[in-house]
């Protein structure tokens, strides 16, 4: 492994303005996938006890303020924030565990129409079209982003709580409260 490795890294993760993968990193420092994955490694360590961490979120790394400081950088970076509504969390939920998912497949299990509240998650990035079903009238599948893995704290869908249903259950769901990235 190059001596130049791991402070390239470093670098990467800090003007990244998303995560970076494996595959990523190794592409663009000509350095294997191992070596990259062990330079990771060092980096971790190296920041562990430092206001910086490397986080593994939405399929790849990137930097973020240390658990410890979370509040305080909070503070500075953004304005306060609007949390999501009932409605947005339950159509959330609905997307995130049924996707790719159309809009009358989700107001079928909402009860209620859903239009606004799709909207307002695809106005704050949680979630995308994602294509169209391939059924009469060929309407929108919409899926979760990454940024609702990072706003979420998640590294991939694998994540998600399980779905535990009893047979004629209501389906309930509860998510963590989106955390600001840092």
């Amino acid at each position: 492994m190059s001596s130049q490795l791991q402070p390239t890294i470093e670098a990467l993760l800090f003007v990244a303005n998303e995560a970076l993968s494996i595959k990523q990193i190794a592409r663009l420092t000509h350095a294997n996938e191992i070596e990259v994955a062990a330079a990771l490694q060092n980096i971790e360590a190296d920041f562990a006890d430092r206001g910086m961490v490397v986080r593994e979120i939405a399929g790849g790394y990137r930097f973020a303020s240390a658990p410890f400081a979370r509040d305080v950088v909070e503070a500075y970076l953004l304005p306060p924030k609007t949390s999501l509504s009932t409605p947005a969390l339950e159509t959330l939920a609905i997307v995130a565990y049924s996707q790719p998912v159309t809009r009358s497949e989700i107001e079928a299990v909402r009860g209620v129409a859903a239009e606004s509240v799709i909207s307002t998650l695809l106005d704050r990035g949680l979630i995308a079209e994602s294509g169209r079903k391939d059924v009469v009238g060929r309407p929108l599948l919409y899926k979760t982003t990454a940024e609702f893995l990072e706003s979420f704290g998640l590294r991939s869908l694998e994540d998600l709580p399980p779905l535990e249903l009893e047979p004629g259950a209501a389906l309930e769901l509860e998510l963590p409260a989106p955390s600001a990235p840092a």
